[in-house]
């Protein structure tokens, strides 16, 4: 049976996971990749992320939840809960900023365009988010064990039922492969925009989906270079992957920041929509 806890605040809505299977807190802790950290040591890699402009978002459907963790923890997420019940869901995972008013309204405009998907943006900051270039570089070290258990709470969360597509940016982009793999037989769909790919053929191989990559061809961050390895990796894995390339440099489709490329993130957006509908069948 579901449990909504309501705090004094309003702001989070704990859920109990009992009903749903075995806990997240009965399994080891996952290690994922996070190649992103040893990209922000780098100086011009740091200067690639214009710093986001001033933005408050104000959610019509969304609220903030809590979950537990296999570290003996909890970590948080935007919910947006489809009106249906269903066991459809996609994970949107976070540029190196942080689960900003950004990335909310992100999650909030795929939910609706989606329709009967649960949407939940997973915050892999345990709630601190960056305004300057030097902040993202220092939040986005979190350990690798530390984001592989956050992402197992959610999966516990929306539990075994559940279908899960991902997508993220920069970042998230990254974290959207690794959640994927992570999530196993229950994944449906992955979307990387930007995002640093595994480089591991063997954990590739474990893929229970195609790929739809979305990249920069004057990103020097991640460069068509490393997305033409990407791409021979997972062919190599036997997995499929489609790549789109766009005469556009790093974080083209962040609308917060100010070289955003509006035409090429609304094909990009339109490409990835019919993506996510495709894998989750609405």
């Amino acid at each position: 049976m579901k449990k909504l806890l309501f705090l004094a605040s309003g702001l989070f809505v704990a859920l109990t996971t009992s009903a749903q299977g075995p806990s997240c807190c009965d399994q080891p802790v996952a290690d994922v990749s996070n190649d992103m950290a040893l990209l922000a040591s780098n100086r011009s890699f740091v200067m690639l992320h214009e710093e986001p402009l001033p933005f408050t978002f104000h959610s019509a459907a969304g609220e903030m939840v809590k979950f537990k963790t296999p570290d003996g923890q909890e970590a948080n997420g935007f919910l947006l809960k489809a009106p249906k019940e269903t066991n459809k869901w996609l994970f949107v995972y976070q540029e190196w900023w942080g689960l900003n008013d950004y990335i909310k309204q992100e999650a909030e405009k795929l939910y609706n365009d989606l329709k009967d998907v649960n949407v939940l943006a997973v915050d892999m900051y345990d709630g601190k988010v960056a305004t300057t270039r030097e902040e993202a570089s220092k939040l986005v070290q979190v350990p690798r064990e530390r984001l592989g258990a956050i992402m197992q709470g959610a999966i516990a969360y929306v539990g075994p039922q559940a279908q899960i597509a991902s997508v993220g940016w920069c970042f998230g982009g990254g974290m959207s492969l690794q959640s994927a793999i992570l999530a196993g037989k229950q994944t449906v769909g992955c979307v990387i925009y930007y995002g640093q790919p595994e480089k591991n053929v063997e954990k590739l191989k474990t893929l229970n989906t195609d790929v739809l990559g979305i990249f920069g061809a004057k990103d020097s961050g991640i460069p068509p270079a490393t997305v033409a390895e990407f791409e021979k990796n997972m062919k190599e894995a036997g997995k499929d992957i489609a790549i789109k390339m766009y005469d556009a440099p790093h974080a083209f489709a962040n609308p917060s920041n100010p070289g955003f490329n509006k035409e090429a993130t609304a094909d990009a957006y339109q490409i990835t929509l019919n993506y996510l509908k495709t894998h989750l069948k609405v």
